[in-house]
């Protein structure tokens, strides 16, 4: 059987990657942690079977507090999916990361607080390994491809997640900086720990629309002419994106290898005895272990 790769769409890629796949199919599921943000898309993209889906929907319709994270990684995982990659807009917090530039994100601060950020709560005390959130051969098997792209690609970052969905005020901008934050971005968690739960290799692939406002605007810009220059740069690193992804997926690498440890991070993560787990968890458990 083919292995199937999985894709979540991002503010910009997610709209226009789905347009480029082939041989659709719509696949409606429901979990136990309710409908994922959309039908999931599968499909062939770059000569790979694949499932995608829109992270905020097909009309945007879910902010970053109301993705339905848990919902999403469970499907795509329920439908056979063990890698993952992901995309999504940031912005740049260091003058050497650029707008319209590429970062293959390996680091996280989580300053989220509203989100479902476990598969676990009222079934079972689960510890996962967290230390490296990002999947290191999946990121390289990206990096591998990044001189293939017309953008300057970073090999890694730490990216500051945010609650939103107010952007950042500028003092807190500063303090990012000052944790040594590089990128700022609203949906890189949970859907990192989410992956790791679910035993799956997972990657993130880092859009540069701005920079945060730390920096101060050089030139006065008219609310219409800003948005315009953010669209723009979206626009041109996702299409950069895409060729990484597709890149990537024409490539010989290998996407999918159960001997990388992203794919046996339960092994010891589970504290809880198994026979005081109730056997009504026993199918979530066989998702997520499989």
């Amino acid at each position: 059987m083919p292995e199937i790769i999985g894709l979540i769409g991002g503010s910009g890629l997610g709209d226009v990657l789905q347009q480029r796949l082939e041989k659709v199919r719509k696949v409606k599921i429901n979990t136990p942690f309710g409908y994922p943000s959309e039908d999931i898309l599968t499909g062939t993209f770059a000569g790979r079977k694949v499932a995608f889906i829109n992270r905020h929907g097909n009309s945007h319709q879910y902010s970053p507090s109301t993705v339905p994270y848990a919902a999403n990684i469970y499907a795509l995982k329920k439908l056979g999916v063990t890698s993952v990659i992901a995309s999504g807009a940031v912005g740049s917090l260091q003058q050497k990361m650029k707008p319209r530039d590429i970062v293959i994100v390996d680091h996280v601060i989580d300053k989220t607080f509203k989100r479902q950020n476990t598969f676990f709560d009222n079934i079972a005390a689960v510890h996962c390994e967290m230390a490296k959130p990002y999947c290191g051969r999946l990121r390289k098997a990206l990096l591998n491809v990044s001189h293939k792209v017309k953008t300057k690609v970073h090999s890694g970052a730490l990216y500051v997640c945010m609650e939103g969905p107010q952007f950042s005020t500028r003092g807190e901008s500063l303090m990012h900086r000052k944790w040594g934050g590089q990128l700022i971005g609203m949906t890189a968690m949970p859907e990192a720990k989410l992956a790791r739960e679910a035993q799956m290799c997972f990657a993130l692939v880092a859009l540069i629309s701005d920079y945060d406002c730390w920096q101060q605007q050089k030139k006065k810009l008219d609310a219409q002419t800003l948005l315009k220059e953010i669209i723009g740069n979206l626009n041109d690193a996702t299409e950069n994106a895409i060729e990484m992804i597709k890149a990537v997926l024409q490539s010989k690498q290998t996407l999918c290898d159960d001997s990388c440890p992203c794919r046996k991070s339960l092994q010891l993560a589970v504290w809880t005895k198994e026979e005081k787990i109730h056997p009504k968890y026993a199918q979530i458990l066989k998702v997520l272990r499989s």
